[in-house]
């Protein structure tokens, strides 16, 4: 059954799936093309935690993908895209190198946010969840998806207040673009001294809730971000993903997910810090025409945008 904050996806061939564990306060989000995606992947923060990410440089061999997987955990989340590697193989999607015996070969890239210093019973001994999460996500992949404290937002904070899982849209020359991002930042998404998001000039439809900076606001240091509580590396990261229906090239995405990172910066202050592990996958699941530098130039400031949109959106509906 749909949760009541659900959003359908506007962009064909995607499914999302979630799961979470309440007692060890993470979960995991996969993402699911019903096809094999292109993919490019640009990772900005000082500490990131990732699989399969060097598979997708430039002049590889493998440039698609079976899916993607954001995970709470910190390192032991990487294991959640095991279950999804091995569930995807066991409906035979993946590469075939061979006739069978020989299984085929899903790539599945994946990033980890770090939630294990959030209060949840994280005494897993030698049998951490996230197994068991990756599989459920991914049985749980659909063409909806919830927001807030759900799939690899759930044990997310934001600054010092919640995280959680976000989506954003926006259609620029016909092309749609969607940002699935799952929000865990050392910086705080608030104008310092107010609950206005530093993303409010970006707003939709009245999604944050139409706050406004005061007439005579100014910045002042802020003293909600994490850097105020925890000195420690490795309790933060964003993650997450933009997709599109424009057909892009490889090079194409890898611009695509570089400029998707500045969305970032537009919603989130201090970003891209020496104890973030920010990582934006990109991905095409699309046909429509191929385009030109300055098409992709706006697709890409589209991108940020979304990603702006949906970590504020995440963060807000997980208050």
């Amino acid at each position: 059954m749909a949760h009541p904050s659900s959003k359908l996806l506007s962009i064909s061939g995607l499914r999302v799936g979630h799961a979470h564990d309440t007692r060890v306060k993470t979960g995991v989000t996969v993402l699911l093309p019903d096809a094999p995606a292109l993919c490019a992947v640009d990772v900005r923060g000082g500490g990131p935690g990732t699989r399969e990410t060097d598979t997708l440089a430039l002049g590889g061999l493998v440039d698609r993908v079976h899916a993607i997987t954001l995970a709470g955990g910190s390192v032991y989340g990487l294991a959640a895209a095991d279950a999804v590697c091995a569930g995807l193989g066991a409906r035979g999607v993946g590469y075939a190198a061979g006739p069978p015996p020989i299984p085929v070969s899903p790539i599945v890239p994946s990033a980890i946010l770090f939630d294990n210093a959030n209060g949840g019973d994280k005494a897993w001994g030698d049998t951490p969840p996230f197994h068991r999460l990756g599989r459920e996500a991914l049985s749980a992949a659909c063409y909806e998806t919830s927001e807030g404290a759900i799939g690899a937002g759930y044990g997310a904070t934001a600054g010092i207040y919640a995280g959680g899982f976000g989506v954003a849209s926006e259609t620029v020359n016909g092309a749609v673009v969607w940002a699935f991002i799952a929000a865990n930042p050392v910086g705080s998404p608030f104008l310092p001294g107010t609950r206005v998001p530093y993303a409010w000039l970006y707003e939709r439809d009245g999604e944050f809730g139409g706050a406004h900076p005061p007439q005579d606001y100014r910045w002042t240091q802020p003293q909600d971000t994490k850097l105020t509580r925890f000195a420690g590396a490795g309790q933060n990261t964003v993650i997450g993903a933009v997709v599109t229906d424009a057909a892009l090239s490889p090079s194409d995405l890898k611009r695509l997910a570089i400029m998707a990172q500045d969305g970032l910066a537009l919603s989130v202050q201090p970003s891209h810090t020496p104890l973030d592990g920010d990582t934006i996958f990109a991905l095409s699941v699309g046909e429509q025409a191929a385009i030109g530098p300055a098409a992709l130039s706006n697709i890409g400031a589209a991108a940020a945008r979304c990603v702006a949109r949906a970590l504020t959106r995440g963060v807000l509906a997980a208050q």
